[in-house]
Parts: C-alpha cells; sequence; structure tokens
C-alpha cells in the first residue's frame, strides 16, 4: 500500500478496526445468558446457527470481529481483503436487521430504538466496500489510487 493509500484508508481501519476487535473482546468474556440470547437473536434469522451450542457460537462470533478488526488495524494487509472480509460481516449483521420484527419502522428501512445497535452495521458495510473498491485492480492491472 503506498503512502497516499494509507492516509486515505487510516480515518476508515481505525475507526472499524477499533470497534470490531472490541467488540468482539467484550463478547469473548460474556456469560452463558448472554451467549444464548446472541445466539437466539442469530438463529431466528440464520437457522444454521443453531446446530452450534451458545458457547461455541459466541466463540466463533468474537473470534470473527476480533480477526476483522485486528486486520482493519493492519496497514500491512491489503485493503480488498479486509474490505471484504468487513463487507461480509456486516452484511451479515444487516440481514438481521432487515428480517428481524421490530428492528424496523413498519414499511420503512428507518430503525426503532431496538433496531439501532444492528443499523450501525450500515456504515460498516460502507466502509467495507470503500475499502474493497480501493483495493481492487483498475482497468490496464493498477491499483485504485
Amino acid at each position: 500500500m503506498n503512502g497516499w493509500s494509507l492516509a486515505r484508508q487510516a480515518p476508515l481501519r481505525l475507526s472499524a478496526g477499533a470497534f470490531m476487535l472490541n467488540s468482539g473482546y467484550t463478547k469473548k468474556s460474556a456469560d452463558e445468558e448472554t451467549a444464548g440470547q446472541l445466539q437466539g437473536f442469530a438463529t431466528g434469522t440464520y437457522p444454521f446457527l443453531g446446530k452450534l451450542d451458545a458457547r461455541s457460537f459466541l466463540g466463533v462470533l468474537s473470534k470473527a470481529e476480533m480477526a476483522i478488526g485486528g486486520a482493519l488495524l493492519l496497514p500491512v494487509v491489503p485493503s480488498a481483503a479486509v474490505g471484504a472480509a468487513l463487507t461480509a460481516f456486516s452484511a451479515g449483521t444487516l440481514g438481521l436487521y432487515l428480517r428481524t420484527p421490530g428492528m424496523r419502522r413498519e414499511g420503512s428501512l428507518r430503525w426503532t430504538e431496538q433496531g439501532l445497535p444492528l443499523a450501525k452495521d450500515l456504515w460498516m458495510l460502507g466502509i467495507g466496500l470503500s475499502l474493497l473498491i480501493d483495493g481492487l485492480p483498475k482497468p490496464g492491472g493498477r491499483r485504485c489510487r
């Protein structure tokens, strides 16, 4: 990554990376009740997650968030790779937002008070897409600058 790309991406990577790292670290030490609640919530949208026990689910979620957060904070990780990871993760959480009753106002994409914790993943999706696009080759084989 050249100096200009690093400078341009630093605010995006630092803000999202710190958020993801903290979120994953916080979940790492969550109790059994919290693990069950999070898994139950996620299973409502993604039933295959019910195959894991609650602690395993929370462990995978925590490690994924910390891995993505750490990758965002390390400038040696290519922007396209970390952008793809952040985009996939945030798209999954936005799926919860879109499919879970009570998260949005009726007939609207606007969030309710209950939906706000998931609606914030929209900005993470935007950051992920920006990093992904920035890391893609331009026509002629050069990277976007």
